[in-house]
């Protein structure tokens, strides 16, 4: 027995851990790094956490966009909640099976699930009239401007010169699901939910539940997930060991704890980059701010020293 026995942790891996930058992204190679990811996984299990396991998504709807605007002449058009809950329930199966085969490897009797997790937001936030998020291929200006007319796309030119499509990416309110994963948990399931950052839905007049397109940052869904099922630790899992100061600068600095003030001090310097380290800050400081106790941000291969203070950024109140 340890003492994070029967604790409850919400592990959120990073969709670039599963599709490598620079590497063909074929669904053989997803299954290698999904199971690359157990040694986490299974670290956690052996601690005694009762286990919800998040993920993002962003190559793999990336490929499911270009799947429909290649087919578009023979096949219906899917809309990208369609895609985001495609791809939330193909990588829930690679996730889920690759946890299944190590558990019967290792005599471990416990089930494993994966809910296909709708995101609650607010139908006026703003960034639904201001999309921002950019999704999908890069296009030269021409390309994107015919496929914006063809399919009613807002596009835009990046840092890079390229063009993309952007949607909204308005920021989560609570989860749909939260009370079903959290009694799967409490009977000692391990979850796999809000894949991607889940469906964003908002809520019409009649009460009814409606999706559209738009994703949601799969870090901060994944507070949201952590808080309304009680958990007390939150482990943020992505391609750096630590979290630095004035990073990729010669007097870049590991920074192996920070209080929730002190993360808020550094956001505001604008020490994270935007669109990676930022809301992964962000949803931490969420995460605390609502009574979560710990945050681990760290690599999938330095868990088990994250725990033992030997690496990673440790976050608490």
């Amino acid at each position: 027995m340890t003492s994070n026995r029967n604790r409850t942790a919400v592990l959120a891996l990073g969709g670039n851990a599963i599709s490598p930058k620079g590497e063909v992204d074929t669904i053989a190679n997803q299954f290698i790094h999904t199971r690359e990811s157990l040694s986490a996984i299974r670290h956690l299990i052996s601690e005694g956490y009762n286990l919800v396991i998040t993920h993002g998504n962003g190559p793999q709807v990336g490929n499911a966009l270009l799947r429909t605007e290649l087919t578009a002449d023979k096949a219906p058009i899917l809309p990208l909640g369609i895609c985001v809950a495609d791809v939330e329930g193909g990588m829930g199966y690679m996730i889920q099976q690759s946890i299944q085969n190590l558990l019967k490897r290792e005599n471990i009797h416990k089930d494993v699930v994966t809910i296909i997790t709708q995101v609650l937001v607010d139908k006026n936030d703003p960034e639904i009239k201001n999309p921002s998020k950019e999704i999908g291929q890069r296009y030269d200006r021409k390309t994107a401007s015919a496929l914006a007319d063809r399919f009613n796309w807002t596009v835009r030119e990046t840092s890079s010169g390229d063009w993309r499509r952007v949607v909204p990416s308005p920021k989560p309110i609570s989860i749909v699901e939260a009370d079903a994963i959290r009694e799967l948990v409490d009977a000692e399931k391990i979850v796999i939910a809000a894949g991607g950052g889940g469906i964003p839905v908002y809520t019409m007049d009649s009460g009814d539940l409606e999706g559209f397109d738009a994703v949601v940052d799969k870090d901060l869904a994944s507070a949201i997930v952590a808080h309304e099922i009680g958990a007390g630790d939150f482990f943020i899992l992505t391609d750096v060991r630590t979290v630095f100061l004035n990073f990729g600068q010669k007097n870049e600095t590991p920074i192996h704890h920070m209080t929730v003030t002190e993360a808020q001090t550094y956001l505001k310097e604008g020490q994270f980059t935007p669109g990676t380290m930022e809301p992964k800050i962000s949803a931490a400081m969420d995460f605390i701010n609502r009574g979560g106790e710990r945050v681990f941000i760290s690599a999938i291969d330095s868990l088990a020293e994250a725990l033992l203070g030997e690496t990673g950024t440790v976050i608490t109140n």
